[in-house]
This record gives structure tokens, sequence and C-alpha cells, in this order.
């Protein structure tokens, strides 16, 4: 058989069935060989980047590991940017390149560079196969790593003649690994012990509690003994419904901000992240002094790696709360803090509501008017990819995110991931409306996916809120004047957008239809069209700048 055969075998035996791909001269035995491999969907894509931001978003959604199928060292280089951002949210992905023919690798080719050295730093495992024997074995240890906790990115370059060499060696798995721990008992005991003495009790949820199918037990442990619940500043999955009065939102981009948000509990649990991710230096703790710090956590490396823990416990986080909720008995204490939380829930609720009212006639609208209105408009069931930036509360506060609205965001920072994750998040959940929330400049950075979902007709409603600036620039420059002291009252460089960006019209150029729109109360038109036109649909929403 035929390397490339074994190749795709693997695909087949490990349950990939698509290919997230742009395609190039390297590649042409893999794209060959699909016609005789009809269980595998190719999805057509324009650029590199794409076609990993796309693939980053579909492990997250289908819950399975997805493959990525590039072109030589430009290619790659294209596509690091997205596999950082496929690594921070822990993404199984399989990502290959096709590589020049090693019989002239001495030659120093055109394309050709070191790919595994390229991919080293933003993967798991890199590696490339130098000959047809590797291929079923290194294919098989790829999907083994890229979904070892904490999984991600792993990268295998194929030479385009091993490709074509024959071995007798054929496509095998590594088996049925059964690999989730157990949380200690005694560990726990010690935990809900913890929870009985404290007098005010916060949990920080991570995506691991979704993945680990926690999020319900999350939400009954929050119930029963009355702990506040605070997500990260960016989150690939919503832990908690952000409806819930017990939710208390997402925490600073600093330890200082962290600390507002944390430094009153006695008790602190965090719960499936490597917690934090922050954005500027400050020299506080993120917690109070005397604070009881817990982590329960899939991952030992995780454990008391970035704070002093007064207890890490390692094990599956659906067991170990489902369990919990056993251990912690019934206190007096519990209604107590549950009727504080409810009761700073309605205060904050009555406080929104009316910093809304105030501004909901605004022209151009604002964020949270725009999202009040999509909201109204779409169907309960659709799904959000979201990269609103400056935006994302507005999102948050008028969507049930983690509730009856399945959520996939994007983590590491760099922007341009939700226009291709829409794609993939939509190859997921091919029966449901995907509405892909992403701000203007953002969106440019991949704006070739509206091509992607236009070729593949999926059910993705674009949305683009144009603010018409890099407003979370500018917010940063603020941040950023205060925090060094520089005293200026200069202007913003180089962060609008002018000429205005024509998104209607580039999309139109890709077989996109849209719409833009100025004013709220024609959304729900808009959306109403959206949804009677069969593929993806782009939404353009003019709302404030800063300045405005």
């Amino acid at each position: 058989m035929f390397g490339r055969e074994v190749f795709l075998d693997s695909l087949m035996l490990h349950g990939a069935t698509r290919i997230f791909g742009n395609p190039g001269t390297t590649e042409t035995p893999l794209l060959d060989s699909l016609a005789d491999y009809p269980g595998i969907e190719y999805i057509f894509h324009l650029h590199e980047g794409i076609a990993v931001g796309s693939a980053n978003f579909y492990a997250q959604a289908s819950g399975k590991t997805a493959v990525v199928n590039m072109h030589v060292a430009p290619g790659l280089g294209n596509a690091i940017g997205m596999m950082y951002g496929a690594m921070k949210n822990c993404s199984p992905l399989i990502v290959t390149a096709g590589a020049q023919d090693t019989r002239v690798r001495l030659r120093d080719p055109l394309l050709g560079h070191d790919l595994v050295a390229m991919a080293e730093p933003v993967t798991k495992w890199s590696v490339q196969v130098e000959h047809a024997d590797e291929m079923g074995p290194i294919m098989r240890r790829a999907f083994k790593v890229a979904n070892e906790h904490p999984a991600g990115p792993v990268f295998v370059a194929l030479p385009i003649n091993v490709l074509e060499q024959q071995t007798e060696i054929g496509a095998t798995r590594a088996g049925d690994l059964m690999t989730s721990a157990k949380a200690d008992d005694e560990a726990l005991r010690r935990l809900a012990n913890f929870i009985r003495a404290g007098k005010n009790v916060g949990i920080v949820a991570g995506d691991d509690v979704v993945r680990d199918g926690a999020r319900d037990a999350l939400v009954a442990l929050s119930e029963k003994i009355g702990a506040g619940v605070h997500k990260e500043l960016v989150c690939g999955h919503f832990p908690f419904p952000s409806r819930h009065p017990h939710f208390r939102g997402r925490l600073g981009a600093d330890a200082v901000g962290i600390n507002q948000a944390l430094g009153d509990y006695d008790l602190v649990i965090m719960i499936g992240g490597s917690f934090f991710e922050e954005v500027w230096y400050t020299d506080t703790s993120p917690f109070a002094d005397d604070v009881t710090l817990v982590h329960l956590e899939a991952s030992a490396a995780r454990l008391g790696h970035k704070y002093p823990t007064t207890l890490g416990i390692l094990g599956h986080i659906k067991d170990a709360l489902t369990r919990l909720i056993d251990l912690v008995g019934d206190e007096p204490i519990y209604q107590q803090r549950c009727d504080a939380l409810v009761s700073q829930h309605e205060t904050a609720q009555e406080k929104s509501k009316e910093r809304f009212e105030s501004l909901k006639d605004l022209s151009p609208m604002t964020p949270a008017r725009a999202m009040f209105e999509l909201s109204k408009a779409v169907p309960d069931d659709a799904v959000i990819a979201e990269e609103a930036v400056t935006s994302v509360q507005d999102v948050h506060d008028n969507f049930d995110v983690g509730g009856t609205t399945t959520f996939y965001g994007c983590r590491g920072g760099g922007i341009g991931q939700a226009m291709a994750g829409c794609v993939g998040t939509a190859v997921a959940h091919p029966d449901q409306m995907v509405l892909g929330i992403t701000g203007d400049g953002s969106s440019m950075y991949s704006i070739q996916s509206l091509w992607t979902a236009a070729h593949h007709s999926l059910n993705v409603l674009f949305v683009i809120l144009a603010n018409r600036e890099y407003r979370v620039l500018k917010h940063n420059t603020d941040q950023y004047r205060r925090r060094f002291n520089v005293p200026s009252n200069k202007p913003y460089v180089y962060m609008d957008l002018k000429p205005e960006l024509g998104f209607c019209e580039m999309a139109a150029g890709m077989g996109v239809p849209g719409r833009q729109i100025s004013d709220p109360t024609e959304i729900a038109e808009a959306v109403a069209e959206a949804m009677a036109t069969e593929g993806p649909y782009l939404l353009e929403l003019v709302i404030q700048g800063l300045e405005t």
C-alpha cells in the first residue's frame, strides 16, 4: 500500500471524517486519493490560517479530533497564528503540511524549509514522516498525543515522495485508553470541610468544566453551597449559565482586577483551567492574603503551577463535583450565601437595565442595543461563535450563554479566529443557525471565510459589529499611558478603519448576500431575511465607536 493510503486509512480509523485544507502541489497525492475515500469530506479554504481556525472551532464543537492539510513552508507560516489559538484553546488537531521531496532537500528546493522546527513552538509534538513505514505509527501517536490532557495541536510533515512510497505497515489505533483519574476521597472530604468552614466561597470555572460534561454538576454545587461563580477573561466554552443569579461575571485583565472580584472570598475553588491569563503586570495577588486556595484539575501539571495552593486535586471534574455535592452536607450558612448572591444579582440587573434604557436610543446604536435586538430575532437554538472583543459583555448579557445558548469562543488573544471558526462550528452543527459575532477589525484577518461558507452552503449568519476602529487598541492605549505614567492628550494613531470597509460588497464578491443596518429596529427583519436565505448571510451592524 502507498503512504498516502495509510494516512487516509488512519483518519478513517480514528473517526476523522473531514479534512480542513488549502490545497497545494505537495498535497496532490492526498487530494487525488480522496475520490477513493467517500467517507472523508474536504472543507475547502482559501487561506491556511482560516483552515486551522475553522478546524479549531470544529474540534471544540464536535468533540472530535480535527485534521488540517496545508502547503509547504509559506502555507505553514500563514497558519502559525491560528495554530497558537488552537493550542491555547486546547483543541485536538492534527495539522499536516505537504513537504518537498526529501531527495532534493540538500539542494534547497523552492518552498523548502524545516517545517518541523517552524511548527514546534505551537504544537505538542512536531514530526516529519521520513518513510512510508513510519506513516501508520506516527499517525497513531499523533492522535494519541493530540488528545492527551490538556489536548492540543500536533504537526506532521508529509513529504510528497513519502506519500508515494510503498509499505506493508498499515494504520492502527492506540486503543481505548482510559485516562480519566478519579479524585481522591480524602482530598474531596478536605475540600468539603473547607466549604463548611468558609464564610464566603467563590469558584473560578474554566473550559474543562464543559469538556468534562460538568456544567450541570457545577450549577448544582453552586446552588447547594451558595458559591459565586466566575469565568476567565477569555474562554473557549462557557462554564456556567450567564443568566444564573450565582454567576458573577468574567474576571479582569490583571491581578488587581481579579482581586476586585475574588479578594472578598476566604475560600476560592479553581476548576478546570490553567488560571489566570493576565494582560497587564501588577504586583498584587489575585487573592486575599489568608485565602484557602483549592484547584481541581484533570492535569497534574497545572496543579500549583502558578500560585501556592492549599490543596490540589487531580481527577475527572464531573465525577469529583458530583461526589462533592454529597459530601458537603447541609449547613445554615449555605442558604445565607445563596440569598446574598440573589440580592447582588438583582441589584446588578436593575442597574444594567437602567443604563440600557438611558442609552438605547442613541445613534449609532450601542453594542448593547444591537445584541438586544439580535437576541430577540434569532432562533432559540442558535449557536454562537464569538469574538466580539470590546462588546463581549453585551453578548453575555443578552443571550443565555452557557444555558440554552451553545457557545464557542477563542483563546490566546489573536484576532480573526471567530470568522474562520464560524465555518468549523457550522460543519459541526449542520442543523442549527450559527451566529458568528465579530468586530470589523477582527473579521478582516480572515474575511475569506465567507467564500468557504458559500462554497459549502453553510448555515452561518455572520454578524459584523462595525465601529470602524480598532477599539480595543484605543482602550489599551489608555491603559498603557496610565500604567506607565505617560501623560498624553495625543490622538490615537493608526487605529481608525478609514476608508470605511464595505462588508456587504466584499460578501457579495464571495457569494454571500448581506445587509448593512444602522437602525436597530431593522435587525429583526434582516434576520428573518437571512433565515429565509439558503446558505450564509452577512449582517453589518453599525455601532458606536469610542469617540461617539
